[in-house]
């Protein structure tokens, strides 16, 4: 299973009691289509970059989900004909999570080999009646 970010934008006139119904309702496709959900984050109220149909903000939401290709594309498809959904993208993370996680374990060698863990003692103060 791959791991996939989408995200995607509510209209903000739209009642709070049916926007928590749609995005149950994305968080049912994917679970039943044999995803599993990461995190659901609902962002909130923000100012858009540019109108969309006539709207200067909307409500954002993320899922974050484990899940193959016919779940993305259901859920997807579903934002698409959806009349509450401004905006939609979906972005698969799992390739740069594998990069990061290479790259702090290349870090953490490096920095094993800078700074070996048996280190030399310092040398002792030394006393005033010695510095002469």
């Amino acid at each position: 299973m791959r791991t996939y970010e989408i995200i995607f934008i509510l209209k903000p006139d739209l009642p709070e009691g049916e926007a928590d119904r749609f995005v149950t309702q994305m968080e049912g496709v994917v679970t039943s289509t044999g995803g599993t959900l990461r995190k659901v984050d609902r962002m909130g109220r923000r100012h858009l970059a540019y109108r969309i149909q006539k709207y200067k903000e909307g409500e954002y939401v993320l899922l974050v989900t484990d899940s193959g290709a016919p779940t993305v594309q259901e859920v997807e498809r579903r934002l698409k004909v959806s009349d509450p959904v401004l905006k939609y993208q979906t972005v698969r993370v799992d390739e740069d999570m594998k990069r990061l996680a290479k790259r702090q374990q290349e870090r953490a060698q490096r920095s094993s080999r800078k700074h070996p863990k048996t280190a030399a003692e310092p040398p002792a103060p030394r006393r005033e009646s010695e510095a002469g």
